[in-house]
């Protein structure tokens, strides 16, 4: 019998959301997928922080778009910009996601952790 690797293994993955129930669920299914999570973080000047001190060493990242109030498109930016796949997931409407960022995958809460696993493995 042949073992396969889980989807995620050795895959470091940034995850980015303030509701602490829905953070944990994350970083559960994340988990069990392979990946070493980095976070949860609350926010986004805390992820950056943990960004700075790591030297970016992620390879992909699942952002909530709303953080109480502040979105999460600079982090997705700086993240874009090192060639950082981004996913977001949110409790809004799918329209809500900035035109710019239509493109990236964007779940609905509560997360699929099946989807968003195959999200991130095919990133």
């Amino acid at each position: 019998m042949t073992q396969t690797e889980p989807p995620l293994a050795r895959r470091r993955v940034l995850v980015l959301e303030d509701d602490y129930r829905l953070a944990g669920d994350l970083t559960r299914g994340l988990r069990a997928a392979g990946a070493t999570v980095m976070g949860p973080y609350p926010s986004v000047r805390q992820a950056l922080s943990r960004l700075e001190r790591e030297g970016y060493a992620v390879d992909a990242a699942v952002l909530d778009l709303d953080l109480r109030g502040e979105t999460s498109y600079r982090l997705a930016d700086v993240l874009t910009r090192r060639g950082v796949p981004v996913a977001f997931v949110t409790g809004r409407e799918p329209g809500a996601i900035h035109p710019a960022w239509r493109e990236r995958p964007c779940l609905p809460k509560p997360v699929d952790e099946a989807r968003l696993v195959s999200v991130l493995a095919g990133a």
